[in-house]
């Protein structure tokens, strides 16, 4: 019996379906899924993303005990990865670190049982970054009408005419955003392609057709009970002052309570101070909290 750990170029669809399929069966998974959006799309992509399956072989038969994907950035390589226990995510942490100079990994750890958090412990990472999620009802928030500048109108995104006039704002909203920012055409495809996508809860601040804000909603509907996300709220630089963020933000509300959710979720950098003054002033919440480690 042998547990090789394989990097392949991409994940063939059977290997790709076992690995949500241990995410879902992951502690917690409902509400701290082991492995981001970005990472579950990008679960059959090729070069440069990296693909570590870990498996436990007996003859001919095998089981999957983790994986881990790798993502290199200009300067840091993001590593996110789900196991079957502590001791499998170590492994795979140490393979990472065969392939990256572990000076450049920065290890996402999801929640509060994550096995990637028990794994960066025992390798003595320390954490860098921390990503907090935010719950509030919705049933009793009061959400009055949006008030917007004069000229200014929210109206739905049009996917296929408004895809870049929305890339060039979400870049300049998130341009110190390690990876918001960094969307590109294929990442906004991905979404926009994907089941949960509805237009009209993708709302555009627009003044004589000019793209100054946004609040993208989400639906979520794996989870226990369905469930809202603010998806991403920005707001072009060029149009601060002018309180977009409050008015979007209460516009994307009203519509996922006009959808009869009871909770909404977002996740927000917990040195924000901005962003977060912003949505406890709704009565957000704490709920988890996601972990960036990198080697000590």
């Amino acid at each position: 019996m042998t547990s090789p750990i394989s990097d392949v170029a991409a994940l063939d669809p059977d290997t790709a379906e076992a690995v949500r399929k241990l995410a879902r069966q992951s502690p917690d998974s409902a509400d701290t899924p082991p492995l981001s959006e970005q990472a579950l799309l990008h679960l059959t992509a090729g070069p440069p993303v990296r693909h570590l399956v870990h498996r436990q072989v007996h003859g001919e038969d095998a089981t999957l005990l983790g994986y881990a994907q790798l993502e290199p950035g200009e300067q840091e390589c993001a590593v996110e990865l789900v196991a079957t226990d502590p001791l499998a995510a170590a492994e795979l942490l140490e393979a990472a670190g065969r392939l990256v100079d572990p000076g450049r990994l920065r290890l996402w750890a999801h929640g509060r049982n994550s096995v990637a958090a028990q794994a960066a412990a025992q390798a003595g990472w320390q954490p860098v970054r921390t990503l907090l999620q935010l719950r509030r009802s919705l049933p009793d928030l009061d959400l009055p009408e949006p008030h917007l500048p004069d000229g200014i109108e929210i109206r739905a995104f049009r996917p296929g005419t408004d895809d870049q006039a929305w890339l060039a704002v979400n870049a300049r909203a998130f341009a110190s955003h390690p990876e918001q920012g960094r969307w590109t055409e294929s990442d906004l495809a991905d979404r926009l392609a994907a089941p949960w996508f509805d237009p009209t809860g993708f709302l555009l601040a627009v003044r004589d057709e000019q793209l100054l804000g946004y609040h993208w909603t989400k639906v979520h509907t794996e989870t226990p009970e369905p469930m809202g996300e603010v998806y991403v709220l920005g707001v072009d630089p060029a149009a601060q002052g002018l309180k977009l963020g409050k008015a979007l933000l209460i516009a994307g509300l009203r519509h996922l309570r006009e959808r009869e959710l009871a909770t909404v979720l977002l996740y927000v950098e917990a040195d924000n101070s901005t962003a977060r003054n912003l949505y406890e002033s709704l009565g957000f919440t704490v709920f988890a909290r996601d972990i960036q480690f990198a080697a000590g």
